[in-house]
């Protein structure tokens, strides 16, 4: 049975022992895979989305990659408590908006 894109690249992040930029681990995913050109073109989008959205992945900065096993729950898991949200600038964009609709208006 053929591997999936993901399952290459965990196999793969299992050998090495540390985090791998995102285009050396798609390459060496294409060659595992014996992709063509084409299909590196037509794949990269969703194993982009397929790595992101695997569990067993984790992106530790600078678009690199790396095993989640490997890092400590508070290494990996962004605080939201440190998330700032500026109200008053969507308030802003809000007036903004409805200024510019009531001005079409005319």
């Amino acid at each position: 049975m053929k591997k999936s894109m993901v399952d290459v690249a965990y196999d793969l992040m299992s050998t090495k022992k540390k985090a791998i930029v995102f285009l050396k681990l798609w390459e060496e995913v294409c060659q595992v895979m014996a992709f063509t050109k084409q299909q590196e073109e037509d794949n990269i989008a969703q194993f982009y989305s397929d790595l992101s959205l695997d569990d067993r992945f984790v992106n530790v900065g600078e678009n690199k990659w790396d095993l989640r096993e490997r890092h400590t729950y508070h290494e990996v898991v962004v605080d939201t408590e440190e998330i700032l949200i500026d109200e008053e600038a969507d308030d802003d964009y809000e007036e903004d908006d409805a200024a510019k609709e009531g001005d079409e208006e005319f």
